[in-house]
């Protein structure tokens, strides 16, 4: 009798092994309601909010084909969650004006930053930091949530984003942090912001008004009287500042919606080839485990049998095992090629977003700028003559028109 039953076992638990390789997906995604207000807040006591662009959390030495992460993905959703966030604040009725700002340099009540460290479609992981004008850290928090199938259905409601619950997450956070300060200490942000502003745009008049503290803090020293004209013409010049802003804010809506389906379909496939590439992984190295495993059995097979024919059935099953263990192997190294192209089938789909802002077009008592680049860019040259207007003799002219951006060779109206 053939002395098989010490290597039937491990063959056997090979062929378990591979029949529970499947992996499973989830078809509902969890899902939090996002807290909106109830009755009309005091206006005084609304603070603006501006979402710098988010990190992409590209590593220095990224590798693609092994981390599955490409720069010209996480560069438009770095553009992209922003946005989203953007709206979903906006709807909550928290908060004042919420805008997407190009850099920390915009100043407003409360900042938040963030860094994106997993989004393939089906995972989302989002590092969010929050401060506010005066410079204290409200908190960092880590944001994570899975998609499910139901997530990308036809069906769905498209208002409702594959990460919702992340950013309902972060909403429903800042709400519940903001609703814990004195009305007081809102009224100060709002002071500090204001100040922060004067004193850039004439330091030599409002630098003064604001002092950090040991802990770096900044304080209101003094505040300016209200009567004073520089405080009136000031908070004019706010307004056209915010009105570019708003103005680049069209842009990042542009570019919002204008990548929403292609974004979106990437988001499905990639999420799709994330779950195939799991399982053709994971099926790779349990078939090759168990190629292994056949293999060694086969090699472990007695064939000193004192009977021929024994011996002749045998090196025959030994011959079959070893076959099957070399086919198994093989078959492991191609599905292991196989997840390859999944991860290459990714990478074709990420080619075709862009980074570039439309040109801005300004028009100062009859002199027309043109601001270009992207929109850090922009605004960096909207302050510089922003600054220049200030300082000049005539003082801030009242006619300053802020054009809607324009695409390179369309009319600028």
């Amino acid at each position: 009798m053939l002395k098989m039953r010490r290597v039937s076992p491990l063959i056997a638990m090979a062929l378990f092994a591979v029949q529970g390789c499947t992996v499973n997906e989830v078809i509902t995604a969890e899902e939090t309601e996002l807290v909106v207000a109830d009755d009309t807040v005091d206006e005084a006591l609304l603070l603006d909010i501006g979402v710098v662009e988010f990190d992409g959390g590209v590593p220095d030495d990224n590798d693609p084909s092994d981390t599955r992460v490409y720069a010209e993905i996480r560069g438009a959703e770095s553009r992209y969650l922003p946005y989203h966030l953007k709206t979903t604040l906006q709807g909550t009725g928290h908060w004042g004006a919420v805008r997407v700002i190009p850099s920390r340099e915009a100043f407003t009540d409360v900042i938040i930053s963030g860094r994106i460290e997993t989004s393939d479609g089906e995972y989302v992981k989002l590092e969010i930091s929050v401060d506010d004008a005066a410079g204290r850290h409200w908190y960092s928090e880590e944001y994570s949530a899975q998609t499910g199938v139901s997530s990308y259905s036809e069906r769905r409601d498209r208002r409702q984003d594959p990460y919702q619950k992340v950013f309902n997450d972060i909403a429903n956070d800042l709400q519940a942090y903001v609703a814990k300060m004195p009305p007081e200490e809102i009224k100060r942000i709002r002071q500090v912001s204001e100040l922060q502003f004067f004193g850039d745009m004439s330091p030599g008049q409002f630098g003064g008004h604001l002092a950090g503290d040991d802990d770096g803090i900044v304080q209101v020293v003094r505040l300016p009287a209200e009567n004073d004209p520089a405080v009136a013409r000031l908070r004019q010049i706010r307004e056209r500042d915010r009105l570019v802003v708003d103005t680049l804010n069209e842009h990042y809506a542009n570019f919002y919606y204008g990548i929403s389906i292609p974004y979106s379909a990437w988001r499905k496939t990639s999420r799709e080839e994330a779950i195939n590439y799991r399982q053709v992984k994971r099926s790779a190295t349990l078939q090759t485990l168990m190629g292994v495993v056949v293999l060694a059995g086969s090699l472990a097979v007695e064939t000193d049998s004192s009977s021929s024919s024994t011996r002749r059935m045998q090196r025959s099953l030994q011959s079959i095992g070893i076959s099957q263990g070399i086919d198994q192997i093989f078959a492991g190294f191609s599905r292991r090629s196989e997840a390859s192209l999944h991860v290459e089938a990714i990478k074709e789909l990420s080619e075709s977003f862009g980074s570039e802002a439309a040109p801005m077009v300004i028009d100062v008592e009859g002199q027309t700028r043109r601001l270009t680049g992207t929109a850090a860019a922009q605004y960096e040259s909207w302050r510089r003559l922003l600054r220049e207007i200030y300082e000049a003799e005539t003082g801030f002219p009242t006619s300053i028109e802020v054009g809607s951006p324009s695409r390179e060779g369309e009319p600028t109206g």
